[in-house]
């Protein structure tokens, strides 16, 4: 483990001749209230192998400048990069996502586990999945677990990259690795007026779904001051059959809420239950407006074009397209640029020199 300034610097001229680096994280997510990185497995050319500790209270400023350059390897690279981002500052300048190859080569397995076990026949374990990476000391099960995340994933990028390229699929491969660097650097803010409407939550109307918003922002005070998932406080299910009973003047209960924590939630539902209509949340209808025959036309074309694609390729038809996204074109046509990559609008006909759709059915008709 790297959890000093000297071990860092000895460690990073082993990065300097290396090309691609392999890169995984591990954070805190199911033990804290706000996810922090708790740790970063590395994997260098020659079986080399690292785990960095961010948690140290070493900068880790001059590993990430040895970094830049070099093309990261990672598995699903969105969180990642959005955690490297958020804790470090990272911004990878080239990315390697194994996800993606693995898709593109037509894998229908595409998890890491399942493409160790494709190319090297090893089974991973997966007993310190949800463990809590903000512990010191790692012991020697976790530690273990962390590596193998990274140990494998140059040969398995090797392996995927060759094929790739036989298939000449790499410039697929390039656009779509480009487009996740792209949204990993895209900021999601959640909208404080909107994110208390939990899973369910749309059941409630009235003075129900307003105590079920001072439920939720009191179980989001709690947790954030002791530094616990909001589930430790209690639960999605909990919090709305809470806002259902006291709406229905019924008592919840829940004996665990002891002490200041308890009364604080009886606070928030009296608040809830004290609030004027006029403060109620307002659940505003959604319209949607009645698809055209020319839409439908569309949007059954391309879908009969992907899914023929798809199966000519041997390919997930989702990698080319989405139901969603293949809808969203059939309605607004003019998106079809921002929605694909070039890849997938030239494999759908709605580019290139190949164009199977034809333009009345790609985009709308010229007004006459």
């Amino acid at each position: 483990m790297i959890a000093t300034s000297a071990q860092l610097q000895a460690f990073l001229p082993h990065l300097a001749h290396a090309e691609r680096v392999a890169v995984d994280t591990e954070a805190d997510s199911l033990h804290a209230y706000r996810e922090k990185l708790c740790l970063i497995q590395i994997s260098l050319p020659q079986d080399e192998h690292a785990l960095v500790d961010p948690l140290a209270g070493i900068s880790l400023q001059p590993l990430y400048d040895a970094l830049a350059g070099k093309t990261i390897v990672l598995h699903g690279a969105d969180y990642d990069l959005r955690l490297l981002r958020r804790d470090g500052g990272f911004v990878a300048d080239a990315v390697f996502d194994t996800m993606l190859a693995a898709r593109l080569v037509g894998r229908r397995e595409f998890s890491y586990a399942a493409l160790v076990k494709a190319e090297f026949g090893i089974e991973l374990t997966k007993g310190s999945q949800k463990a809590n990476w903000a512990r010191r000391p790692l012991t020697e099960t976790m530690a273990a677990y962390a590596q193998n995340d990274t140990r494998y994933l140059l040969q398995i990028a090797e392996n995927l990259g060759a094929r790739l390229r036989e298939l000449g699929r790499w410039e697929w491969f390039e656009q779509s690795c480009a487009r996740a660097m792209a949204q990993a650097a895209v900021e999601r803010e959640r909208d404080g007026d909107e994110a208390w409407r939990i899973n369910g939550s749309g059941a409630l109307r009235g003075r129900a779904a307003a105590i079920l918003r001072e439920l939720w922002g009191w179980r989001e005070e709690e947790a954030r001051v002791v530094d616990r998932p909001t589930f430790h406080i209690l639960r999605n299910e909990d919090l709305i059959n809470s806002a259902r009973e006291f709406a229905a003047g019924e008592n919840p209960g829940f004996d665990h809420l002891r002490g200041g924590r308890r009364e604080r939630f009886y606070g928030a539902a009296r608040r809830g239950l004290d609030m004027p209509e006029s403060g109620w949340p307002v659940f505003q209808k959604r319209f949607f407006s009645r698809w055209t025959a020319e839409e439908e036309k569309r949007a059954e074309a391309l879908k009969k074009e992907r899914d023929r694609v798809a199966a000519a390729l041997d390919l997930d038809s989702s990698i080319i397209a989405s139901r969603a996204t293949l809808e969203a074109i059939a309605a607004r046509p003019q998106e079809a640029g921002e929605l694909l990559m070039p890849w997938q609008r030239e494999l759908l006909g709605l580019e290139g020199e190949g164009a199977r759709v034809s333009a009345a059915v790609a985009a709308p008709q010229a007004a006459a």
